[in-house]
């Protein structure tokens, strides 16, 4: 394999490309009076301008240590309750709510040059719920959740085959069948960002944040 050279490659790079991001123009005063009814429409937007997985995002949790972690999860749904994304208890991820139930979330939409994050406590939702969320999704997803053993050591490929074999066995004979440690997370939100990029770098942060009152709205500097 051919040596590379990581700086020159970085400097070689552009943000927001104008051959391939379009930058539209955000007014924070007709952002709506709740994030959610936003994030809706931002969603969409990015959905129709062609932003590849806009359903992706980071999730960072804690440790009990407090040491931060982060990986890309999958939304499931965004509603009145929150901002939902599902795994297993067992995960580390799992484990780190357990201790610590408060993360954020960050989505990136660059076709649109678009951020949006998001901060509050986590709750899990009822078994029977996050079964009922588990057997909507695809075969493959049942297959993977029934695969389980999400990040215990594995000893080889080998063994991941035929666990994974066995389980997209189990998901086609079975639809229904239960996968006890599959949970769906709900994150309440306690701030809300969205960020507008601008090619004179007169970024537009809108941020929402929850009181006693409702949600008030304040503009960051860039």
């Amino acid at each position: 394999m051919a040596a590379t050279d990581l700086h020159e490659l970085l400097r070689s790079l552009r943000v927001w490309d104008p051959g391939v991001t379009e930058l539209p123009a955000f007014d924070p005063t007709t952002a709506p009076p709740t994030p959610l009814a936003l994030f809706t429409a931002w969603f969409a937007e990015a959905v129709a301008a062609g932003q590849a997985e806009p359903h992706t995002m980071s999730l960072a949790t804690a440790d009990e240590e407090g040491r931060p972690d982060v990986r890309i999860v999958m939304l499931h749904g965004a509603d009145a309750d929150g901002w939902s994304f599902a795994s297993h208890a067992t995960s580390r991820k799992g484990r780190q709510l357990a201790a610590r139930p408060y993360a954020a979330l960050c989505f990136y939409w660059p076709v649109l040059g678009r951020q949006v994050r998001i901060r509050g406590q986590v709750t899990a939702a009822p078994s029977p719920e996050s079964q009922a969320d588990l057997h909507a999704r695809s075969t493959g997803a049942l297959a993977a959740a029934l695969t389980g053993r999400q990040s215990e050591v594995l000893p080889s490929l080998e063994e991941l085959r035929s666990a994974s074999q066995a389980a997209w066995d189990q998901a086609r004979e079975n639809p229904g069948a239960p996968s006890p440690t599959w949970t769906l997370y709900r994150l309440r939100p306690e701030e809300v960002e969205f960020f507008q990029g601008d090619p004179e770098r007169r970024h537009v942060r809108l941020a929402y944040r929850h009181t006693a009152f409702g949600w008030e709205r304040t503009l960051l500097w860039p």
